[in-house]
């Protein structure tokens, strides 16, 4: 069975929470391919006041068709205040 997309995204959350230890905050994109699911995931990595000064990081996941993660990398960081910034190529 085929997994749906927000279940894929909610799998990268938890398994990215479990290793990491930050709590995951949002998944902000996701896609699929020949090689698998690839999410983006906004996590909690320092909680601040105001909490527009938290620290985010962004992280790229894979997961395989069973929705297993097999890779992570942390993008880039920002406070929650900022926006995001398009990414150079």
């Amino acid at each position: 069975m085929a997994l749906a997309m927000t279940d894929v995204a909610e799998r990268a959350k938890r398994q990215l929470a479990e290793v990491t230890g930050f709590k995951p905050v949002a998944a902000i994109g996701s896609y699929r391919d020949a090689k698998g699911w690839h999410v983006s995931v906004d996590m909690l990595e320092m909680a601040r006041l105001p909490d527009s000064t938290d620290l985010l990081g962004t992280y790229a996941v894979d997961l395989d068709e069973e929705g297993s993660m097999v890779k992570f990398e942390k993008k880039r960081s920002r406070l929650r205040g900022q926006p995001y910034e398009e990414a150079e190529e």
